[in-house]
């Protein structure tokens, strides 16, 4: 056993790893949750949001008077070292467990008590000299800092998150201007409606993303407020008077969010509504985003049996049995993301639906679902603009001669002869194969020059005088 050192706690002894820098608390979890093999060292977010708590409490502890200079300062370090990304490895407890958190929080008190020991030059292990609980979670419960912890690192995702957003609406909308001058037919319930530009169809991605940049900040700024003081259920004990308010004054300054403390703690404390509302954005983004994905598979289907308007970058082979076929995969992996975003919301539905009294113990499924959707929208995002939508390529005669040959320019007609002729027309066309053009001469409903103006497809799409 001489790799291990032996810690207690209040189920007696454990071995933990020598060299390790968590704990006991530690290590329990790492015995009972072998559920998603997703840890906590995989969202380094996260950890730096519970090192910026705890920096800031031992911050407001010291200044307080509870804290010596010496320890504050060491405590102070340590935050900062794993705010730059050091001993992330050490942070191995499974996302999803029960305890409300407390795994996960009395990990990261671990982790710096231990640092702490080693910058003090005694051994891991030593906490008469440096305590998990009685320094590094000072004034403090898991029911405060932990939530705290989540909302400041989703604070930093969320930043992410929109990066990767700006970069594929600012992709979507170069296609806008590279293709201005594409005429195609628009499409209602997959029939043919009106000409309109591919560039408009293009822009239009472009919009109705843009549009979710702001929602998900919005909805983000409802996470600076926090409830660290609250303690265990928001009425403060063993916090000092003047803690709730200092400390969250000390998170703004240190992490640069507008941080306030919860007007009411005790509401604050069990309540997950910002947490709601914000993973409703992201679905609203990953249903915009599926159906984005939606088109760009119809548009590109064929490439001679199918619409074959737009050309999609070639990323792999398509089949093992099919030579030469070449399928759409970076759309169609955007699309199961999305699927898995929206799943994830139910989730977190369910989960803050289950709140009971003065806490919510089912905050990790919520925090996990949450993180999960923001990693894997970035990837996602990232990987449709760069092997997708930068690469694609317009198929400007397929466009133009669907067009032309379409019935659903009758539509322009309807002003000039009126909705019961223009369907009459529609109807024969689709009867005889005649064109829209040639019956309207043969009937002699309009000039030949009337005609060219109405029908000449750039006059179709915008509105204009009779």
């Amino acid at each position: 056993m001489e790799n291990f050192r032996q810690e207690s706690d209040l189920l007696g002894e454990l071995n933990v790893p020598l060299n390790a820098y968590y704990g006991v608390q530690t290590q329990r979890a790492i015995d009972n949750f072998k559920i998603s093999g997703q840890l906590l060292s995989s969202y380094p977010e996260f950890i730096k949001g519970l090192a910026y708590v705890k920096k800031a409490a031992a911050k407001t502890n010291y200044e307080l008077g509870l804290l010596d200079q010496d320890l504050y300062f060491k405590i102070s370090e340590t935050c900062e070292e794993l705010i730059g990304g050091l001993f992330h490895s050490e942070f191995p407890v499974d996302m999803i467990q029960g305890g409300a958190g407390t795994s996960i929080n009395m990990n990261a008190n671990e982790v710096i008590a231990n640092r702490v020991l080693e910058k003090l030059g005694k051994n891991k292990g030593e906490y008469e000299f440096c305590s998990p609980n009685d320094h590094i979670n000072l004034s403090q419960s898991t029911n405060d800092a932990y939530p705290t912890a989540i909302k400041m690192g989703l604070l930093q995702m969320n930043e992410k998150l929109v990066e990767k957003l700006i970069g594929i609406v600012d992709a979507f909308r170069e296609k806008g201007k590279e293709f201005h001058d594409v005429i195609k037919m628009g499409r209602t319930q997959l029939q043919d409606a009106v000409p309109m530009t591919m560039g408009q169809e293009f822009e239009a991605f472009a919009a109705t993303l843009e549009e979710d940049i702001s929602k998900l900040n919005n909805n983000a700024n409802l996470f600076v407020e926090v409830n660290m003081g609250a303690t265990a259920i928001g009425t403060g004990i063993n916090a000092p008077i003047g803690y709730a308010t200092l400390c969250a004054k000390n998170l703004a300054e240190l992490t640069g969010y507008p941080v306030v403390s919860a007007p009411d703690l005790v509401e604050a404390t069990p309540d997950t509504g910002s947490y709601v509302i914000y993973s409703s954005a992201m679905k609203r983004l990953a249903v915009k985003l599926s159906k984005i994905c939606n088109d760009l598979r119809l548009l590109s289907s064929g490439p001679r049996a199918g619409l074959s308007e737009i050309n999609l970058p070639p990323m792999q082979p398509g089949s093992s049995i099919m030579p030469g076929k070449v399928n759409p995969v970076i759309p169609e992996v955007v699309n199961q993301v999305c699927f898995k975003v929206i799943g994830n919301d139910l989730t977190v539905t369910f989960a803050a639906e289950a709140g009971q009294l003065q806490l919510n113990v089912m905050e990790p499924v919520l925090s996990h679902a949450i993180m999960e959707n923001i990693h894997f929208l970035c990837n996602a995002l990232e990987t449709l603009r760069e092997k997708c939508v930068i690469g694609i390529t317009a198929n400007k005669d397929v466009c133009l001669n669907m067009v032309k040959h379409s019935i659903g320019i009758v539509t322009a007609l309807n002003p000039y002869i009126g909705y019961k002729q223009s369907t009459k027309i529609a109807k024969e066309a689709l009867e005889t194969g005649k064109s829209v053009y040639n019956l309207v001469l043969e009937q002699n409903l309009l000039s030949q020059e009337k005609l060219d103006e109405i029908l000449d497809p750039k006059n179709m799409l915008k509105p204009h005088n009779k």
